[in-house]
């Protein structure tokens, strides 16, 4: 009697697309250099912070910051103002150039540096964090900036993206955790004299110097870029995946089409307490984490004991 074919419901091809996925994501070119680019940028950060308090010492001694410290603590607001602050505009040296008349005109170069988490960045930056939390960190970069496309659920994820980051707090968070936010607002601040405004003071820097803040900004927004190209590159295949699973109405086909690509792919991740942790398990995610030279990350740990949970949960 032959074997009876497994039925695919919508379900079951959402859990197979899930397995393709992830292989496009650990397989693509895109993804390392997604990866790579964070890395740039934590090198390039950690300089750039030495650099930047060098340049406002420069501008601002610390004499000075002491001198006004003292003068509010006696006469207040009127002794002066200090503001701790990472956020800073870096100016070139003047340089000639011309008016919309062809007229010359003395031109200076302004770079806004900032040491803070922000919102876009950050998603770009903790996007293999947020996917662990079982949350999408694509999602505004699918609508690749069609903002009519912006639907219900878009918004839910929004907010539980912020959450998770920081952007956004309730009455029942822990007040004692610092968030991912709050932690880069206090991993670099200096005491700069003026308003709280970062405009308002300005820092001159040589060409050097402002090549160097102008490369940092680059970096910043490579880890953008490298994200919204990973998602590109994925997302194109999984638009045609997603066609493909829709005609097929047994699982041995979609077996089929993965041993094709060199998907590892089983009726295992079928079940429902497979599935939860498909993303941990996943045979490229697993093979590295039984690998003795890969250390394991703190989130790739709590990911693991969360979806061993979850399956044990599911079984009981």
């Amino acid at each position: 009697m032959p074997e009876k074919r497994l039925t695919l419901n919508s379900e079951k091809r959402k859990a197979i697309a899930d397995v393709f996925q992830n292989h496009f994501e650990q397989t693509s070119p895109k993804f390392e250099l997604h990866k790579k680019s964070i890395a740039d940028y934590n090198e390039a950060r950690t300089k750039m912070k030495v650099l930047a308090e060098t340049v406002v010492r420069h501008h601002q001694p610390q004499k000075d910051v002491d001198t006004i410290r003292s003068m509010i603590a006696k006469y207040n607001r009127s002794g002066g103002e200090l503001y701790d602050d990472n956020c800073f505009v870096f100016t070139s040296p003047p340089r000639m150039d011309t008016d919309y008349e062809g007229n010359p005109r003395e031109t200076v170069d302004e770079e806004h540096v900032k040491f803070e988490l922000k919102e876009e960045f950050a998603r770009s930056y903790y996007r293999d964090e947020i996917k662990a939390k079982g949350l999408n960190p694509d999602y505004h970069v699918a609508i690749n900036g069609n903002y009519d496309k912006r639907s219900p659920s878009y918004y839910t994820m929004e907010s539980q993206v912020n959450k998770f980051l920081g952007f956004e707090t309730s009455s029942n968070d822990n007040k004692t955790e610092l968030s991912l936010k709050d932690e880069w607002a206090k991993d670099f601040q200096l005491t700069t004299i003026g308003t709280s405004y970062c405009h308002s003071r300005m820092f001159a820097v040589d060409q050097e110097t402002f090549e160097m803040f102008k490369m940092y900004n680059s970096l910043r927004e490579n880890v953008k870029l490298t994200h919204e190209q990973l998602y590109n590159h994925v997302n194109g295949k999984m638009q045609k995946l997603t066609l493909g699973l829709k005609s097929y109405r047994y699982f041995d086909q979609a077996k089929s089409l993965a041993d094709k690509l060199g998907v590892a792919l089983n009726e295992g991740i079928l079940n429902e307490s497979s599935s939860m942790a498909l993303s941990v398990y996943s045979p490229e995610n697993l093979a590295d984490l039984l690998t003795d030279k890969v250390e394991q990350t703190r989130e790739e740990k709590i990911a693991i004991a969360r979806a061993v949970m979850q399956q044990q949960q599911s079984v009981n």
